[in-house]
């Protein structure tokens, strides 16, 4: 009797995550941070300080220090995707930069747009909207945290939609 949703071995349904999370931000120089999955937030966001509009060859950037808990500052720099008005936690419309970055999730990596912003009155540095989640079909239980373990390293597989 074949059983639904594994094919030769590999799960094909959806990859259960839970409402807190171990993630890796390699582009960022982020090895492992904790975060919240938000499924009420459209799109993810990133605590970061210091952020600097700037021009390269005719593209817009974005100069940033990602305030992920580190004792030491770093500063990054990604090209801005675009701004977006995003509601923050008190209601209130406020324009993020927002850029692309690759998050990886236990063994699944992939691209995300992530804001940048002031998190500082926020538990969680980093929360994943539910467009970064719902792509790659994961299903975020909300009784259970850390079920994704630690981001794995460069050789992670990319997770397919």
């Amino acid at each position: 009797m074949k059983r639904r949703g594994v094919v030769a071995g590999r799960v094909r349904g959806p990859r259960e995550i839970g409402w807190r999370e171990y993630v890796g931000l390699p582009d960022l120089g982020v090895p492992s941070m904790r975060a919240k999955i938000d499924t009420g937030a459209r799109t993810s966001a990133l605590h970061a300080a210091n952020i600097e509009r700037f021009e390269r060859d005719g593209c817009d950037w974005v100069r940033f220090s990602p305030l992920t808990g580190r004792k030491s500052e770093m500063r990054c720099e990604a090209q801005l995707v675009h701004h977006r008005h995003i509601k923050n936690t008190g209601g209130s419309s406020e324009e993020r930069p927002i850029i692309e970055t690759t998050l990886v999730l236990g063994r699944y990596r992939w691209p995300i747009e992530v804001s940048l912003t002031n998190r500082d009155n926020m538990e969680f540095d980093l929360i994943v909207g539910r467009t970064a989640v719902r792509r790659y079909r994961m299903v975020v239980n909300p009784g259970r945290s850390y079920i994704a373990g630690l981001p794995l390293g460069p050789a992670v597989a990319a997770a397919s939609a």
